[in-house]
């Protein structure tokens, strides 16, 4: 099972939020994929940043779809509780704020205002089928890795067109674009792997 905690690698997570609000506001759709989510932790932290960022109305219209092809995984999701081990790296006042202690057990439940905003969808992405269409921001970090080069291509242009246009992409700081593909994105920020759609 694939082992990740809450604000994993939260340099990347912070740039990410600034671009996307700068992209998403104003709008009455705003809808994520964050594909690969494992047990949610990725998403769901990503849904604290936008809950402590975004506008009210942004947020009330905010979807994230997190993705994976690993069926156990979905109840994890579904439930959001976890372990403290996977929570200590959030700062003091936002795990106050967004988690309740799951009885007399080790383990701590998001609030509903977060997980409501988190939808768990079974999906293997080399079938090269999107979940949808006109995504805001699609993250797909920790993955691509496990992919053999063509298929990395493959899904990357699937990424592409799933976009809404001038929609971001994210992925893992060791992920570079694929140069067959350069022509699809444009680099947004010098320091991560945060792109555009052309």
């Amino acid at each position: 099972m694939a082992f990740t905690f809450f604000y994993r690698d939260i340099h990347t997570l912070d740039m990410i939020v600034e671009q996307f609000i700068s992209y998403v506001t104003g709008r009455s759709s705003i809808k994520v994929w964050d594909a690969g989510c494992a047990m949610g932790q990725e998403p769901y932290t990503l849904a604290i940043l936008l809950a402590e960022s975004m506008s009210k109305y942004s947020y009330n219209n905010l979807k994230i779809y997190a993705s994976d092809y690993d069926p156990p995984f979905e109840k994890i999701v579904k439930e959001a509780k976890y372990q403290y081990t996977e929570l200590e790296r959030i700062p003091e006042e936002i795990f106050a704020k967004y988690f309740r202690k799951n009885g007399r057990e080790n383990y701590y439940i998001l609030d509903d205002f977060v997980r409501e905003k988190v939808n768990f969808v079974l999906h293997d992405l080399l079938t090269l089928k999107p979940i949808g269409t006109d995504f805001s921001l699609i993250l797909c970090k920790n993955v691509l890795l496990h992919f053999e080069y063509n298929e990395r291509i493959e899904v990357i242009k699937m990424f592409h067109n799933s976009l809404a246009e001038g929609g971001l992409f994210a992925s893992e700081q060791t992920q570079k674009l694929p140069p067959e593909i350069n022509d699809l994105f444009e680099q947004i920020v010098p320091n991560a792997q945060i792109w555009r759609k052309k």
